[in-house]
């Protein structure tokens, strides 16, 4: 378990992180999310013992990283933004020298890299320059380092930055399995992809603690709308009179107009009215033809906007 309890980082008169206190469980994966410049990097450095904190305890496994460093920092594998690599050297190498830096017994060490190599998908290319390899490839190399000596906590800074639609996939596929065996910390600007990974999710703004919960908790709790998705084939256009039929809806807008007829609506109401059965009911009395009616999701992405916004209003 990872305990951070009240830490404060100050750079000279800049508060980079202020006073955050959360936990992190055994084996869970958690996504850390921000704007840029919020604290993200700087409460990763500070965990995994990289900058101290200015104020405030990190306990992992029940040591404190500033009395205990170097047993706190052989139980964490770090993946930094931006993949500092050496590229001189061939997979194999990089992973064989980052498993001597991490102590790795003699013994062990070849039997741990190959392991390690072929868990990242490594073996077909372990023995090329890292420079020559893809960005994609490099990541996994990157990735290769933080798991070498299988370290019970795996911090990962933007593991999936600069990726192309498949890498994402494939990088997304091994940190999922990493949290069979592994506890990871891991921040992305890509939302989706930390709603579909990650079991929890902490979200800090201008070093403060905004918020702490599940990525569907915090769906919920931030949607004060319900939206419909209704697509439709209305010939006489009569869904412009039905704000005046149905007074609980707040908008109607149209979101795509298809070449087949129909048309698509976005239609808004208050969170605790649902419009369904009413549209059903109503529709088909007007002349309007329903090819399909849904409810419209709230994402992560949504919740997350809100969240940030209403920090900024409340400091106004």
């Amino acid at each position: 378990m990872i305990e951070v309890k009240n830490v404060t980082k100050k750079f000279e008169s800049t508060i980079a992180v202020d006073n955050i206190s959360f936990e992190v469980k055994d084996g869970e994966i958690v996504g850390l999310l921000g704007p840029n410049g919020a604290g993200k990097s700087t409460t990763m450095n500070m965990i995994t013992g990289f900058i101290e904190p200015t104020s405030g305890q990190i306990i992992v496994n029940g040591n404190d990283i500033l009395k205990k460093p170097k047993k706190v920092k052989k139980q964490i594998g770090y993946m930094p933004e931006g993949v500092p690599l050496y590229y001189e050297l061939t997979p194999k190498e990089f992973v064989s020298y980052m498993a001597e830096l991490k102590l790795v017994k003699r013994k062990e060490r070849k039997e741990e890299v190959q392991k390690v190599l072929k868990e990242t998908g490594l073996e077909e290319v372990q023995n090329r320059l890292i420079r020559s390899l893809s960005r994609g490839y490099k990541q996994r190399v990157s990735l290769a380092g933080a798991l070498v000596g299988n370290p019970d906590v795996i911090i990962l800074d933007e593991p999936t930055v600069g990726l192309d639609p498949k890498q994402i996939t494939e990088i997304r596929s091994l940190i999922k399995n990493l949290g069979k065996k592994h506890t990871v910390i891991l921040s992305s600007h890509i939302l989706s992809e930390v709603s579909q990974i990650c079991e929890k999710v902490i979200i800090i703004n201008k070093g403060k603690l905004i918020a702490v919960d599940t990525p569907e908790n915090l769906e919920k709790a931030t949607m004060d709308t319900n939206g419909i998705l209704l697509t439709i084939e209305d010939p006489k256009n009569n869904i412009r009179n039905l704000k005046e039929q149905i007074k609980e809806i707040k908008s109607i807008k149209l979101v795509k107009d298809n070449n087949d007829g129909t048309k698509q609506y976005l239609i808004i109401s208050s969170s605790d009215v649902d419009l369904r059965k009413q549209l059903f009911d109503l529709l088909p009395k007007q002349d309007i033809v329903i090819f399909e009616l849904k409810k419209s999701e709230t994402t992560l992405e949504d919740a997350f906007i809100k969240l940030i916004d209403n920090v900024k209003e409340e400091k106004k």
